[in-house]
């Protein structure tokens, strides 16, 4: 054979599968007869000239693995176009799994990176188990989370709980007193507890009269869609959904009942999605810079992987973004009063 030997290729000559391969180039499990054709199958084509020789004597793949909750989310896209700017100049390559929102899913993921023999992996976590932990424990890979927090492994994450209290610090100013959360199950610590309990933390303090009550979605625009019917049904002054989309979700649906935002019903989003800013009327909602946290996280990783450091803070800003979705009802309330005045002399 020539120079440009392929795994397939040892594969086929050795009769075993390119997992076999795999594995015993990463010095994984395989049984004893099967080594020896392996071995042997690589000695006879030259592979150990090619690429994942030289990681045998560099241990360096140059590779990194990305575990991904889904792949249907922009911003999913955003943290991925940030990590490719900062792993494409190091001449790093990412290997791309998803999750579909499943932390057994997530798990098996990173096992298989293992196997893989990536140089380290970032994970945009659904959320952070004891298995988590003892994964990461357990093996010299780096691993870095973002999305979620834990003491005990790398990440880095957005304030959750303060990108809530920004909401509802907001809508008490708005004079809004009955909300609804719209949001997903507490699995998600970040989205689930932390941005929930930031909003009504703020929304309510000192407040007996305010009242938030909680539906749950998912993540994607349709569950929130078709939950909407419950949402409106507990007559709130203002929807919050944990994310743009389920926001955007909620939109579409009182726009087809012809229920008028913001004068009937305000709806509030997170994410700052460009989608929010064209949508009638245009979303207000608090900003997340995807985009900078895949520099940030591809970054810290490559600082662990170097055995320094990171550089720079690990906190996310946020920003909040006031567009037209949600009525002032304190204002409403300072017109009003100078005429019911003036009925009155």
């Amino acid at each position: 054979m020539g120079t440009k030997v392929t795994i397939k290729d040892v594969a086929e000559l050795a009769g075993v599968s390119k997992s076999t391969v795999s594995r015993y180039l990463n010095r994984g499990y395989i049984s004893v007869e099967k080594q020896k054709r392996v071995r042997e199958a690589i000695e006879k084509t030259g592979f150990k000239s090619n690429f994942f020789a030289k990681r045998l004597k560099t241990k360096q793949s140059k590779l990194i693995g990305i575990v991904l909750p889904r792949m249907d989310s922009v911003t999913v896209g955003k943290l991925l176009m940030g990590i490719s700017r900062i792993f494409e100049p190091a001449g790093y390559q990412g290997i791309l799994l998803v999750s579909h929102l499943s932390p057994a899913k997530e798990l098996e993921n990173i096992r298989n990176l293992q196997q893989q023999g990536v140089d380290g992996i970032l994970v945009d976590s659904v959320g952070i188990t004891e298995e988590h932990l003892e994964l990461s424990a357990s093996t010299s890979v780096p691993i870095l989370y973002t999305g979620q927090r834990h003491e005990g492994v790398p990440c880095i994450k957005i304030d959750d709980h303060q990108a809530g209290r920004l909401v509802g610090a907001y809508l008490r100013q708005m004079g809004h007193t009955r909300a609804v959360f719209a949001g997903v199950t507490e699995a998600d610590q970040a989205v689930g507890i932390e941005r929930k309990q930031g909003f009504i933390d703020a929304f309510t303090e000192n407040r007996p009269e305010a009242r938030v009550d909680f539906v749950e979605t998912g993540f994607d625009f349709l569950s929130a869609y078709n939950r909407a019917a419950d949402i409106v049904q507990l007559e709130p002054s203002v929807i919050v959904g944990a994310t743009d989309n389920i926001s955007l979700g909620v939109l579409r649906y009182l726009h087809e009942r012809s229920i008028r935002v913001p004068e009937q019903i305000s709806v509030v989003g997170f994410g700052g999605y460009d989608v929010g800013a064209v949508v009638y009327p245009a979303l207000t909602t608090v900003a997340f810079d995807y985009e900078l946290m895949g520099m940030k996280a591809a970054q810290y990783l490559l600082d662990l992987l170097a055995d320094r450091e990171p550089e720079g803070p690990m906190e996310m800003p946020v920003f909040f973004v006031e567009r037209e979705s949600v009525r002032n009802l304190k204002k409403d309330f300072e017109q009003q009063e100078p005429t019911a005045y003036a009925s009155m002399t």
